[in-house]
Parts: C-alpha cells; sequence; structure tokens
C-alpha cells in the first residue's frame, strides 16, 4: 500500500530523454517505476509513458484508499475497482453519497484504457512470478468469433490471442468529418501563413499532430510533391506514431510552404518546418500548447468545433468516398494493418449510404 496522494512525476536522463513515474509520500512507487521504466528502456514514446503513468496513478490510488495491496488483490477486487472509476471524484472518498441517476464519471472506453494499462501492468510483473497477471487476461481463439465451433484447419489460419476478462461494452464513435465549408472557414481563419501551411498538411495529407510537428525541411521534396514521415526524436517531443512513409500531397500545398518560407519563416536558422515566429524567442520547434492555443483562438473566431485529428479523419473519409482502395489509404495513413483502417472507416453516413443507394437505382434522388 501506498503513503500518501499518488503523483505522476515527470523525469529527465542525463541526456535529455524524458520520462514518467509515479511517486507518493514515501518515494517512488517501486512495482510502478519497473513497469514505467521498462517502457522508456523499450523506446515507448514519452506521451505513451505518460498516459500509463496516469492510469496507474488511478489504481494505486484506489488501493491506497481500501488498504490493498497491489500483488494481493482478487479478481473481484478489479471489478470494484472499475465501479470506483465511474464514481464523481468527490463520490470516490466514500464519505459522499450518489443517486443512481448520476452519470458516470467516465466513459466506458476511458475505463476500459486504464484497465488495458493494467494489464499491461500485470503482465509484466507475471513474468517475475505475480500470479494476478492471469486472472486479468485469458488465451482465446484468434479471430472475430467466440464461438466454440471451429472449421477444419482453423488452428492454420489464426493464432490465439491474450484478452481481458474485465472490460466495459462500449458504443463504437465515429469518426468526424469536417464540412468543406468548415474547413475553408478555418483556413481563412488562420492569423498566419504557418498556422494556414498546418491546418492544410492535415486536411491535405492526413498527417498526425505529432507527425507535422516533427517535420523538417529536408522531408519536403517540391519537385515530387511529397511529404516524408520520419520516426525520430524531436525536441518539442513530437514524434511519429508508426513507421516512416511518404505521402503525395497537392501542388498547392508545397506553394503555400514556400509563402510561407519567404513571408514569416525568413531567416530564422531552424531545422523544423514548424516553429515559433518573431522576435525575440523566434525559431523554436512549434510544440503542442502552441497547436492548442492556435486551435482554441480559431475555434473563437469560426465557431467551428474541431480538432486537429479530425482534419486526418476528414482526409481518410473523403478518400474512401471517393473509391481509393482501402489499402491504399492505409499505407497513406500509417496504419500498421488494413484491418485497423477497416475498423476505424467502417461507418456509412446517411448521405453516404443514400448516394449509393441512388447510383445502384434503389432510390430516386432526392431535389434540395
Amino acid at each position: 500500500m501506498s503513503g500518501g496522494i499518488v503523483r505522476v512525476q515527470r523525469l529527465l536522463s542525463g541526456v535529455g530523454a524524458v520520462s514518467w513515474t509515479l511517486v507518493d509520500d514515501d518515494g517512488m512507487i517501486g512495482p510502478a517505476e519497473r513497469f514505467l521504466a521498462h517502457l522508456t528502456a523499450i523506446e515507448r514514446s514519452p506521451n505513451t509513458v505518460r498516459a500509463y503513468a496516469h492510469d496507474l496513478r488511478d489504481f494505486f490510488d484506489f488501493l491506497a484508499a481500501r488498504g490493498l495491496v497491489w500483488d494481493q488483490i482478487r479478481l473481484e477486487d478489479i471489478g470494484r475497482f472499475v465501479a470506483w472509476l465511474r464514481l464523481p471524484l468527490p463520490a470516490r472518498s466514500g464519505l459522499v453519497g450518489v443517486l443512481p441517476s448520476v452519470e458516470a464519471t467516465l466513459r466506458a472506453s476511458t475505463v476500459n484504457r486504464k484497465l488495458s494499462a493494467l494489464s499491461s501492468f500485470y503482465e509484466f510483473h507475471g513474468r517475475h512470478g505475480v500470479e494476478l497477471a492471469d486472472l486479468l487476461t485469458r488465451w482465446r481463439p484468434g479471430g472475430r468469433s467466440g464461438g466454440s465451433w471451429k472449421p477444419f484447419l482453423a488452428h492454420l489460419g489464426s493464432r490465439d490471442e491474450r484478452r481481458r476478462t474485465v472490460s466495459l461494452k462500449t458504443e463504437g464513435r465515429i469518426p468526424r468529418a469536417l464540412p468543406d465549408d468548415e474547413v475553408t472557414a478555418l483556413l481563412g481563419a488562420c492569423e498566419t501563413l504557418r498556422d494556414r501551411l498546418l491546418l492544410t498538411l492535415l486536411r491535405s495529407g492526413g498527417l498526425r499532430i505529432g507527425e507535422a510537428l516533427g517535420l523538417r525541411h529536408e522531408d519536403l521534396d517540391a519537385r515530387r510533391s511529397e511529404v516524408a514521415v520520419v520516426a525520430r526524436e524531436n525536441a518539442n517531443g513530437a514524434r511519429a506514431k508508426t513507421w516512416g512513409r511518404q505521402v503525395p500531397v497537392p501542388a498547392s500545398l508545397i506553394r503555400l510552404y514556400s509563402d510561407y518560407l519567404h513571408d514569416e519563416y525568413g531567416a530564422l536558422d531552424s531545422d523544423y518546418v514548424f516553429v515559433t515566429l518573431g522576435e525575440p524567442r523566434g525559431g523554436r520547434p512549434m510544440d503542442y500548447p502552441i497547436v492548442d492555443r492556435v486551435v482554441r483562438r480559431l475555434r473563437a473566431r469560426t465557431g467551428v468545433s474541431f480538432t486537429p485529428h479530425e482534419l486526418r479523419h476528414t482526409y481518410a473519409t473523403d478518400l474512401l468516398r471517393r473509391g481509393v482502395p482501402v489499402e491504399v489509404v492505409q499505407k497513406l495513413l500509417g496504419h500498421a494493418a488494413t484491418s485497423t483502417t477497416v475498423d476505424t472507416y467502417n461507418h456509412l453516413a446517411v448521405e453516404d449510404a443514400r448516394r449509393a443507394l441512388v447510383a445502384a437505382g434503389v432510390l430516386e434522388e432526392v431535389a434540395s
């Protein structure tokens, strides 16, 4: 059991590498520190390590509140942890009652993410003799079918998969694609060419925001109208989530990049494409907090509620609506497998379904 309030602590090594750990009044929490240090050692993203640390903090807070020891709990304690996570923060102490009509604080998907972190934590310690690791996960036949019947030679086509024994049922969340008029409004409201270039790159190239912030000038090939996504360490903490790839982009984006270099970048000395502008600290790599401020300003100026990732979704949805093969979209987005692309974009909006039915002659086109 930990002593006092559990906190997430940022760590910085002598070579500048960032990591995270858990501490309480007695110092570092050993089992969490060993797991998080392992994630850092195998070069998981600092943002990933930080997310694991925050998820484990909730668990160790729960253990402290219940007087439980991390390696001596039972499966039913995990169920109680789930119920505890769903309580409003003031009610977690047990001193405040909660009416049945009060909605859960955390979404089911958020709870499942925390359970996934917990499973990874115990699986790590399970390799060192902690038996609870096998209580949190179980082996099931690979594939989507949960039934007991298996076709002949099925064992040759799938592998057993480790599944969590505890999880909440979630509703699939359809990625939101921004309509053209909202994208136009956002681009028109940008105060700098830098911001306009960033949003255009997300919409026209489908990059993740971390990939865009990590771009160097050498990654843009003006002659071929291509952008190279390269996995590397960046001074601003941005990271490419997957391996590198080449993304074709419109020639108009390259022209916008040239205008940005001529009109705003000027004599700034930096390898990074997206940097802070103006004196006295111009030229520093643009980071996530700066992007957040840009997004909030654009929301206020246009009334469009959006996130940078929704511009990536807009790019992918547009490609699929235009009939681009899913394998090509997968490569452009940098998804590890086609199944990820299919699972993410398996939705059809009502207008998409109507358009397909009209094209098939099942419905007549409705006059606007």
